[in-house]
């Protein structure tokens, strides 16, 4: 099982990620863009990001807004450091 980070570490990690919250253990982050193609564009360039670091986020997609959802799963859905590399991750496809 991977280690949990703590509320403390969790809020001096949000810090150095700009537009990330946390809320019912997940990392949590909306994007909005030009249009749908945008969108998906960005969806696909995180899915190898995601593929890469061999962990998912939860996505919900409607025209042209993505909404990431970030825990882990077998560390019972709660935050690990592998949330904030994804989570760095997919900041950096921007």
């Amino acid at each position: 099982m991977k280690k949990k980070v703590t509320h403390l570490e969790i809020k001096e990690k949000l810090s150095e990620l700009p537009g990330w919250s946390f809320s019912n253990d997940q990392l949590k982050k909306s994007y909005l863009f030009k249009d749908f193609r945008e969108a998906m564009g960005f969806l696909i360039a995180i899915s190898y990001q995601a593929e890469r670091l061999d962990h998912h986020p939860g996505i919900y997609n409607c025209f042209n807004r993505v909404e990431i959802t970030l825990n882990t799963h077998d560390a019972d859905n709660r935050v690990t450091e592998k949330d904030f590399k994804l989570a760095r991750a997919i900041d950096s496809v921007l």
